[in-house]
């Protein structure tokens, strides 16, 4: 098989999107030629039937990484002149927009003999894009998309599918006949128990972007009532906003600030996928707010860790015990069972977390692949 890969990056070191670059390797294992399109492209270091192109974002991402910083700053910017610029940058951004169109027309029409199958990850703009070029020259499409959230752009890419993937029952895309659910695709032999990595009691994880949709507030809500109640704990939190959550970040570290005074919590910068097993062994309990419809990979990849995990993603309803399950949105329930984690004994902290690790191993990221391309064939 010849597989042509669409996705946002293609970056190991990215801290979001760095599990990517494992996927393309073990998808890779199943083709005689890969050809990956990126909107971005970092380091890598994959196999030789892999070829990487670049829609030209990695110019763009280091700007918005500057605009994001500019913003962090707060309201004194508006008298700068740097961020004036980067106002009268937007038509400049909307025409390097055109550009990848461009870009990306060029290429799946000049590779077009080195696919015969698409495999769309994320964006399902690549599959309104191209789906009708593709199916003039009879290439099968398929597209990853695992969100609560869709509309009728997502009901066009899916009628262009021949197949479409998600991880959970509770996504957009999983009401759909020519929908399959697929295991998460982690890398169960980077993320392991290590005896060497010592774990600080009382500490928890919260791991991923600062955006609304991760309910980083609700945390740190959670971590204020146990505050209150003179729970002992030590809270950190791994990741960065993104340009446009600049004010959400700035909500979230004003209404952490009391506990950062205390020393409850500590924030730190996001770090590539390849160093958050660390992070996961050095916790005792990994929390993920995010809703249901979508399965961040960090539960599952804390769970391979033999971590307590607290959740309140209904998709896990069949993989966690129920009290480490809160009520979505709900600071209240989100602090009982923290509470109840952190006074949990040793003993039982252990076989949970290795019960978790059984039930991560079934999601391994070959296992994933064996699985697509199942269906592909």
């Amino acid at each position: 098989m010849k597989l042509l890969i669409l996705t946002q990056k293609v970056d190991k070191n990215d801290p979001i999107l760095g599990f990517f670059h494992r996927w393309v390797e073990e998808f890779a294992r199943h083709c005689e030629q890969v050809t990956v399109i990126a909107l971005g492209v970092g380091e890598y270091d994959l196999p030789q039937n892999v070829r990487v192109f670049s829609l030209g974002k990695e110019q763009h991402l280091r700007d918005a990484e500057k605009v994001r910083s500019l913003a962090l700053e707060g309201e004194e910017l508006r008298k700068r002149s740097d961020l004036g610029n980067f106002k009268r940058s937007v038509l400049e951004e909307q025409l390097q927009k055109i550009k990848y169109v461009i870009r990306f027309y060029r290429l799946i029409w000049r590779e077009r003999n080195n696919y015969d199958t698409v495999f769309v990850h994320m964006n399902q703009e690549y599959v309104l894009l191209g789906g009708l070029v593709w199916k003039f020259l009879r290439k099968k499409v398929t597209m990853w998309r695992n969100h609560q959230k869709g509309n009728i752009l997502t009901n066009i890419a899916t009628i262009l599918s021949d197949k479409v993937f998600c991880t959970s029952k509770y996504s957009y895309t999983a009401r759909f006949k020519k929908t399959v659910i697929m295991p998460v695709g982690i890398d169960t032999s980077l993320f392991k128990r290590d005896e060497t990595i010592v774990r600080t009691p009382n500490s928890i994880l919260f791991l991923g972007r600062i955006s609304p949709v991760k309910n980083v507030h609700l945390f740190i809500e959670a971590l204020t009532l146990l505050d209150e109640r003179g729970v002992a704990f030590a809270a950190s939190i791994y990741g960065d906003p993104s340009a446009r959550d600049a004010v959400y970040y700035k909500r979230v570290r004003n209404l952490a600030a009391p506990l950062e005074e205390k020393g409850r919590i500590t924030f730190h910068k996001g770090v590539p996928n390849t160093e958050t097993p660390a992070l996961y062994l050095q916790h005792d309990i990994f929390v993920n707010a995010t809703l249901s419809g979508s399965f961040d990979k960090t539960i599952l990849e804390a769970m391979a860790c033999e971590r307590l995990v607290i959740a309140c993603n209904d998709s896990l309803k069949d993989i966690l015990p129920a009290e480490f399950i809160f009520k979505e949105g709900d600071a209240e329930s989100l602090a009982e069972k923290l509470k109840r984690a952190l006074m949990s004994a040793l003993d039982e902290k252990e076989n949970t977390g290795k019960t978790a690790r059984a039930q991560a191993l079934k999601h391994d990221v070959s296992i994933l692949a064996d699985k697509v391309f199942d269906e592909l064939r």
